[in-house]
């Protein structure tokens, strides 16, 4: 197929781009910036100039397109509404007119859930507008990303820093976007997943001192645990949504309101696998994921003061 993926210099869009290209498919992309998006090309990926906020670039971008891939999200410095919303519904309605033979959205878990929070409100709308738009969809709806985890909890404990934690926060089945990767595509060719939603979770759902416990285990270093208080971050979103300035911060600020309390963010996958025809034992473990992680850091480490025990030693004068 020839395939357009949308968000292809994100954190999941870069892994559809690339089990895409490894599966065969003929894949181009929408970018804003060519310099941004060049390990894309470099792989072998058609760049197209184009914003989903711009009608008009999305015609030229969906020529002779089989199918669209849409993870992209508002960036921390866009506004929810025109990303999310405005643009999503401008794609999707040129892929209408376009005649695309088949549209994968990507979602949140639970965005019908909360109406309160923009994002999720935004999301469930747009999950809505594709149904009811003619074209063939498949919707994947993740909980979140294992990647996330190496900033917020591994870099930190390697380099001493202090680990956030906020209070009261559900455990989450966290994936891996290489995973969530593999269903976006296999979806294309199977037939069972037209025009309906699927869950997306992980092997279990993992609470945030689950995961720094497992973090000093595997980096066999002590964390610095910070606790921040749940209604701190909702003080800052109230504030920051009375100025024009902070609107798109309060905006993000109020996800947090999707992961208080102690009921997990998971689902139910076996009838996800069966459908997918995959298996769960293929499926990336946090414990892997990080072990992994881990054990080439450490490696890296271990290799550099090798060399600098090697360099000093070249300095003596005997």
């Amino acid at each position: 197929m020839k395939l357009l993926i949308v968000g292809a210099t994100g954190t999941l869009g870069r892994q559809i781009a690339r089990r895409a290209l490894d599966e065969g498919h003929e894949v181009q992309c929408l970018v804003r910036s060519f310099q941004r998006a060049a390990f894309l090309r470099e792989w072998g990926v058609t760049l197209v100039r184009g914003n989903l906020c711009q009608s008009e670039t999305l015609k030229p971008a969906l020529e002779g397109v089989d199918a669209v891939i849409d993870a992209a999200t508002a960036r921390p410095n866009d506004a929810i509404n025109k990303v999310d919303w405005d643009g999503k519904v401008n794609l999707i309605q040129a892929a209408k007119v376009a005649d695309v033979k088949r549209f994968i959205f990507v979602s949140i878990l639970g965005a019908d859930q909360y109406p309160d929070v923009p994002l999720m409100q935004i999301k469930s709308g747009i999950e809505k507008f594709l149904a009811e738009s003619g074209l063939p969809y498949t919707i994947l709806s993740p909980c979140g990303f294992l990647q996330g985890l190496i900033g917020q909890y591994a870099i930190p404990i390697l380099e001493k820093q202090g680990v956030w934690v906020m209070g009261e926060t559900a455990p989450i089945a966290f994936m891996d976007t290489q995973d969530i990767a593999r269903f976006a595509i296999s979806a294309l060719s199977n037939e069972s997943t037209v025009n309906r939603s699927f869950p997306l979770a992980g092997t279990r759902p993992w609470g945030a001192y689950e995961i720094v416990r497992l973090c000093e285990r595997l980096s066999g270093q002590d964390a610095r645990v910070s606790k921040m208080p749940m209604k701190l971050l909702k003080a800052v979103r109230k504030l920051a949504g009375y100025l024009q300035w902070g609107w798109n911060l309060a905006d993000r600020l109020a996800f947090t309101e999707v992961i208080v309390g102690s009921e997990p963010i998971t689902a139910p996958m076996d009838e996800v696998y069966e459908t997918f025809e995959i298996e769960a034992k293929e499926i990336t473990t946090l414990e892997a994921y990080m072990g992994e992680y881990f054990s080439r850091i450490m490696k890296k480490l271990k290799e550099l003061d090798y060399d600098r025990d090697k360099n000093s030693k070249k300095k003596l004068p005997f």
